[in-house]
């Protein structure tokens, strides 16, 4: 088993925002070979896992908490309690949502944790802080401002699995399984979403998820 610090010196800066730009999903033969050599104590291949997965779930981390540098903490803290945990996890079975999960359970501490809960909007892409470009470009952060803006007024239930629907294209069943929650219940909670969203937004600006029309 590795040592919990060797997770510091893996050479994995987070970004400043949201990323825009996100990694493929590793090959799942690669990412089975790379879980089984990281089990045995190999660095190396746990430093490929977090470079695998540091983006998808820190930008999840970051629109749940508005806030990067809670995101970067719990980012980290949950790739150390997964590395903790790596023995028990059954190479072949969904990675993702078991990492995921671990993200969710360090989430929901942090928000119990916290005396005051105060929200704040997502900062927006780095590209907004350039000089006024053309018309249209405008026209499409405000956009993005507005949904942003609708998101992050979503109850956290529903913002997160609205979340992993949209932008992680994840089956509800592996909602489910992150959440802790009933299939049926993970389904219903991104109907709710996208219901509130319609009714603050214009039809087209309500993200659908990975693989839907509309």
């Amino acid at each position: 088993m590795l040592p919990s610090n060797d997770l510091n010196r893996t050479p994995r800066v987070a970004p400043a925002s949201e990323p825009d730009t996100l990694r493929p999903n590793p090959n799942p033969a690669e990412e089975t070979a790379w879980i089984i050599a990281a089990q045995t104590g190999d660095r190396a291949a746990y430093a490929r896992v977090v470079n695998a997965y540091w983006d998808r779930l820190y930008r999840w981390l970051f629109r749940m908490t508005h806030d990067r540098h809670k995101a970067e903490d719990l980012t980290q803290e949950t790739f150390l309690k997964a590395l903790a945990a790596i023995g028990s996890f059954r190479p072949g079975s969904n990675f993702r949502a078991w990492l995921f999960r671990i993200g969710h359970n360090n989430f929901v501490n942090l928000k119990r944790g916290e005396k005051r809960s105060i929200q704040s909007l997502p900062e927006e892409p780095t590209h907004a802080e350039r000089g006024p470009g053309p018309q249209e470009m405008a026209s499409d952060r405000e956009a993005l401002v507005r949904v942003s803006r609708a998101v992050a007024e979503l109850p956290p239930d529903f913002r997160s699995a609205l979340l992993l629907r949209a932008e992680e294209g994840l089956s509800f069943r592996e909602i489910a399984a992150i959440l802790g929650i009933t299939e049926e219940t993970a389904r219903w909670r991104v109907f709710k979403a996208r219901q509130k969203l319609v009714k603050v937004l214009d039809p087209d600006l309500v993200p659908p998820a990975k693989g839907e029309e509309g």
